[in-house]
């Protein structure tokens, strides 16, 4: 409740932000990079005299708990967003087949039914092009209004006409589903926009912070710890590691080249 109070505090500050300076959190997982944030609010407490006396304002650190909880909760939001898209593919891999079975059943059985009506088929074969989920969608509908109009020659062909309402059916679910499960609805999604302008507000104090933090102790091993971040300190170690290794592999194998052309 209390991240939820916070980003409904901060929410029209986060939209006024300028679209140019929001980031993305691509260096860190969100949920490492508020724990962090919030282990600097409790850090830098103990040296709010040090950090005030050159000149950090202190509203500013009062403010870190405000801009982690709205973060915390713009995260939530979007994961459930996200949560909610996955559902839909997944439904839409599960479904779509069925729809499209239907489709090319309704074309088959009205080509047939129509195939003395030239103007008819000029319909039907209008109705059948596009290979998109999109058109497959359409034309359900266009072949359940099409075979409603028209119930005097599928009746001689003794068509199923409750197939028509299947049709009507499917094309409500199926137009719901791809719109929740599109990959450019949630890569341009709000919620998603919001997220990132919460992560940019509450890095913008959280660099400051740090920047002072290392400005004041800088000689003082012990406080300056905790205006570094842990996880990307072990993550550029793992790194480095990472490097050191691959390139004594390829020395190594430079060696075994190197004697295999001398042997």
């Amino acid at each position: 409740m209390i991240t939820k109070n916070h980003y409904q505090e901060k929410l029209e500050v986060l939209k006024a932000i300028d679209e140019t300076k929001v980031t993305p959190p691509h260096h860190i997982p969100v949920d490492v990079y508020v724990q962090e944030s919030e282990n600097l609010f409790r850090w830098c407490t103990a040296d709010k005299e040090d950090l005030t006396a050159k000149g950090l304002p202190w509203e500013m650190v009062e403010d870190l708990p405000v801009r982690c909880g709205a973060l915390r909760e713009a995260q939530s939001l979007w994961t459930l967003e996200r949560f909610a898209r996955e559902d839909a593919a997944k439904k839409w891999a599960e479904e779509s087949p069925r729809a499209y079975e239907l489709k090319d059943d309704l074309l088959h059985d009205f080509r047939f039914a129509f195939r003395k009506d030239g103007e008819l088929s000029e319909k039907v074969a209008a109705i059948a092009e596009g290979y998109t989920h999109a058109d497959m969608i359409q034309d359900l509908n266009d072949l359940g209004v099409l075979g409603k109009e028209n119930p005097e020659l599928l009746a001689k062909i003794n068509f199923d006409m409750s197939l028509l309402d299947r049709a009507a059916e499917l094309v409500a679910v199926m137009a719901e589903t791809l719109a929740a499960a599109s990959v450019e609805r949630i890569e341009f999604s709000e919620t998603k926009n919001i997220r990132d302008r919460a992560f940019t507000h509450l890095r913008e104090t959280v660099d400051e912070i740090c920047e002072y933090g290392r400005y004041v102790f800088r000689r003082n091993d012990e406080r300056l710890r905790g205006y570094r971040s842990q996880y990307l300190r072990r993550k550029r170690k793992v790194n480095q590691e990472v490097k050191v290794e691959a390139e004594a592999s390829q020395e190594k194998l430079a060696v075994k080249v190197e004697e295999k052309q001398k042997s």
